[in-house]
């Protein structure tokens, strides 16, 4: 996935790869999947992003993708997820807290250029990625426009009926507690959407390849798609914003932490409130908190 967010050492301009990528997505759709036909599911959505500026040509031939589709798999996981249930007591184990230990041996000079600067402890930023992808080993599956664009499209009440009846029986929210969130974050995913395609056409990255999580968060620190325009920064000095970069990625976590107050020598209740701007959950938190003491013990 790094690989994705790097420029291309073809003699051929990448602007050019780009533009021959997009004009491709118009050919008939037949000649690019034979027997199928592309989703509706999206109409209404691309006539928005069209609306809101962003270029006709490539936005009809993004949805037209044979692997741009409804993705109610996804989707689905985020209706049900429930953060009482997450097992935080294995990232405290010694084999977690060893790996990040190595972790932090592997990237000492990272770590410490970005502790300088932002004031933020190497414990923490380690201790972050540990939680959010196991130092980068898992990224996520779920190809992020799919994800966005889905739940983006639950403004739509058949959609919506349409998810609701693919998800679990046994895992279902009540009717009217689906609809309500449904309502509230349709309108949040499609602020993503727009943040994701203005990230990845203006660092001229291919949108339907990036994968991340059922919520829709990318990269080595799992950031939504709007910190990244926001807090992500390059860490590395190569003039890109590449989040499947570990410098990247440990830069920006200390960015973000830094701009929500992170200052050093936080004590415990102010730290501990910091990092649950990172992820609103108190066992989160804590986790995070103790895998860091944990690391600078050992």
């Amino acid at each position: 996935m790094t690989g994705l967010m790097k420029r291309s050492t073809s003699p051929v301009p990448r602007r050019l790869i780009c533009t021959l990528f997009f004009l491709i997505g118009l050919l008939p759709f037949s000649v690019l999947a034979a027997g199928e036909t592309p989703t509706d599911s999206f109409n209404n959505l691309q006539k928005m992003l069209k609306t809101d500026g962003f270029d006709s040509e490539k936005i009809g031939a993004l949805y037209n993708r044979p692997g741009v589709r409804f993705d109610h798999r996804s989707v689905s996981l985020f209706f049900m997820h429930s953060e009482s249930k997450l097992n935080y007591g294995q990232f405290e184990a010694p084999k977690s807290v060893k790996k990040a230990k190595k972790y932090q041996q592997a990237h000492a000079e990272s770590l410490a250029r970005t502790e300088k600067k932002y004031g933020v402890d190497k414990e923490i930023i380690t201790a972050i990625i540990l939680v959010e992808t196991r130092l980068g080993e898992m990224l996520g599956k779920s190809l992020v426009l799919n994800t966005l664009s889905t739940m983006a499209a639950l403004e739509d009440e058949d959609a919506r009926r349409s998810l609701w009846r693919l998800i679990p029986t046994d895992r279902r929210l009540s009717r009217e507690r689906f609809e309500q969130k449904a309502e509230k974050k349709s309108g949040w995913a499609y602020t993503e959407l727009k943040a994701l395609l203005r990230y990845s056409f203006t660092e001229e990255i291919d949108p339907a390849t990036i994968r991340g999580s059922y919520a829709g968060a990318m990269g080595i620190c799992q950031f939504m798609p709007s910190n990244i325009d926001r807090l992500a920064v390059d860490g590395n000095g190569d003039g890109r914003i590449d989040l499947f970069d570990h410098d990247d990625a440990i830069a920006s976590v200390a960015n973000y932490l830094k701009h929500h107050g992170w200052k050093p020598g936080l004590d415990h209740k102010n730290a501990h409130k910091i990092v649950r701007r990172y992820n609103n959950s108190r066992p989160y938190a804590e986790t995070i908190l103790t895998v860091a003491k944990l690391l600078r013990s050992s």
